[in-house]
């Protein structure tokens, strides 16, 4: 068995799930799997692919469980809370984001993040949004993109960092029904949990009530990053 799969009872306990609870969602197709031997197996990478999904479905409510269940197993150091406002310094803020098109917008948002210092590989980042971008477009209906290579890219960051770029105007980036996108965050990530824990997080900063109009008239790099730490603050739980 790959040394990355889990099994019902250590899936249980990463999703903070009973193995009877584990083990009906399998059978009932909810949980990507496979059975060998009889018995079922989950890859890591393809659970974290079903959270990373689930986190984009959710609403406030539910993206507060996604935080819990990705905190750690029961018994485990729980590692500090995320903060988008420690991520997403005001340096890897650009309003305007220079971009027009598609591919400008991976080059753009990549060398924004390569400001924060940890970003060592912005044309090797640029080119695995791409990939990642082609695979599956992030753009959603609300004009937002939250662009992310397909696997956190530890050997070219120092570190976990965030960006965003506010384009002048709307850009046709995939979104569905031919929506526009004028809000880019790049999510930069050393590891997997790390990756989910920031986008719940950055998820619920998005979706509070009158962020993205207010984001979107934000004059500066500063105003944007203040912005996002008073909503940050105002998040319960």
């Amino acid at each position: 068995m790959p040394a990355q799969d889990f099994k019902i009872e250590s899936l249980a306990r990463y999703l903070h799930l009973t193995p009877q609870q584990v083990t009906r969602l399998a059978d009932r197709g909810k949980l990507p799997g496979r059975k060998v031997g009889g018995e079922w197996r989950f890859c890591r990478a393809d659970i974290h692919h079903w959270l990373e999904t689930r986190i984009g479905l959710s609403d406030e409510q539910q993206l507060v469980d996604v935080e819990g269940v990705l905190r750690g197993p029961a018994g485990s150091e729980e590692p500090p809370p995320v903060c988008i406002a420690e991520l997403l310094p005001p340096q890897a803020i650009a309003i305007p984001l220079q971009a027009r098109t598609r591919s400008s917008v991976f080059t753009a948002m990549s060398e924004l993040g390569a400001r924060t210092g940890y970003l060592w590989d912005p044309e090797k980042m640029a080119e695995a949004i791409r990939t990642r971008e082609d695979l599956h477009p992030t753009a959603m209906d609300n004009g937002v993109a939250l662009l992310h290579p397909r696997r956190p890219m530890p050997n070219i960051l120092g570190q976990a960092i965030l960006a965003l770029g506010i384009t002048a105007g709307g850009i046709p980036f995939g979104g569905e029904r031919g929506s526009l996108t004028d809000v880019f965050f790049l999510i930069a990530s050393v590891e997997d949990r790390g990756h989910l824990r920031t986008l719940a997080r950055l998820s619920r900063v998005i979706s509070s009530a009158g962020f993205l109009d207010s984001i979107r008239q934000a004059p500066d790099a500063l105003a944007a990053h203040k912005l996002i730490a008073e909503t940050e603050e105002k998040l319960p739980g």
